[in-house]
C-alpha cells in the first residue's frame, strides 16, 4: 500500500520493486531543558520485502529511537524514511496514523496484552481499530493462531499462557492487519531458549509465507545471526 500526498488521507495499492524501506541521512535529536541531545546521526540503509534484518548496538545507541521512526511513531529531525514508496516526512498525522495501522506490526519485548481478553480477542484487537466487521475479525484471528500453533489456545487469557505463547499471541496480533512490515523489539528478551528458538523460526517463517520485511532489535547474537543482514548502530550511525 501507499499514501497519495497529491491527495491527504488516500491509501492505495502501488506495484513496484523499490525498496520497501529506504533511510536515507536520518537524524533524530531531542531538547531537553535547554539542551540539544543527538541520538542518530546520518543512519542510511535498505530493507527490501521478505527480507529479515537485525538492528544491534550497545544500549544508549540509538536502536529504539530508529525503531520508533521507521514504525512512524515518531519523525526524523532531518534526512528523508521512504515507505513503500511513500515519502513519510511529508504526510500529515491521519495519513501517517493510517499508513502505520495498515501497513506496520509491532511485536515488542514485553507482550502487552489485554490480560481479561481471550487470546482470539487479543489478536483481534488491531483489527477492531481498522473496522473489520466482527465474523471476520473472528475468522482471521483464528486463522493467525492456528498459524503461529495455539489453535488449542485460542480462549486462553494471558495468565493461563507461558511467555513463549504470549508472545506468539503478539505476533499473531501483529499480522492481523497483513502488514509490509513487522518490527520486532527485543522479541525473545523476556524467553528462555527454546522459547526463543520458537518466536524466531515463526517470524523467518512469516517473513516468507507473506514476503513482509522484518526488523528485529536485539541484543542476542543468536537471534541476530538468524536474519538475512544486520544493521549495526554504534553511537546513533549506522554501519
Amino acid at each position: 500500500m501507499s499514501v497519495d500526498t497529491a491527495a491527504p488521507g488516500a491509501i492505495t495499492p502501488r506495484p513496484g520493486s523499490a525498496p520497501l524501506l529506504n533511510v536515507e541521512g536520518v537524524t533524530r535529536h531531542f531538547t531537553v531543558s535547554g539542551t540539544r541531545i543527538d541520538v542518530l546521526h546520518d543512519c542510511t540503509f535498505q530493507v527490501e520485502r521478505g527480507e529479515v534484518v537485525a538492528i544491534v548496538g550497545q544500549s544508549g545507541s540509538g536502536k529504539s529511537t530508529l525503531l520508533n521512526l521507521l514504525g512512524l511513531l515518531d519523525r526524523p529531525s532531518g534526512g528523508t524514511y521512504t515507505f513503500d514508496g511513500v515519502d513519510t516526512t511529508r504526510l500529515g498525522e491521519g495519513p501517517r496514523s493510517r499508513l502505520r495501522g495498515e501497513g506496520v506490526g509491532f511485536v515488542f519485548q514485553q507482550f502487552h496484552l489485554l490480560e481479561r481478553r481471550t487470546a482470539l480477542a487479543n489478536v483481534g484487537v488491531p483489527m477492531v481499530l481498522g473496522g473489520v466487521p466482527l465474523l471476520r475479525r473472528r475468522a482471521r484471528a483464528r486463522e493467525l493462531l492456528e498459524a503461529v500453533g495455539l489453535e488449542h489456545r485460542l480462549h486462553s487469557q494471558p495468565h493461563q499462557l507461558s511467555g513463549g505463547e504470549q508472545q506468539r499471541v503478539a505476533l499473531a496480533r501483529a499480522l492481523s492487519r497483513e502488514p509490509a512490515l513487522i518490527l520486532a523489539d527485543e522479541p525473545t528478551g523476556a524467553l528462555d531458549a527454546a522459547s526463543s528458538t520458537m518466536i524466531m523460526e515463526q517470524l523467518l517463517e512469516q517473513a516468507r509465507i507473506r514476503d513482509a520485511a522484518v526488523v528485529v532489535v536485539t541484543h542476542d547474537p543468536r537471534v541476530a545471526a538468524r536474519t538475512d543482514r544486520v544493521v549495526e548502530l554504534v553511537e546513533g550511525r549506522t554501519r
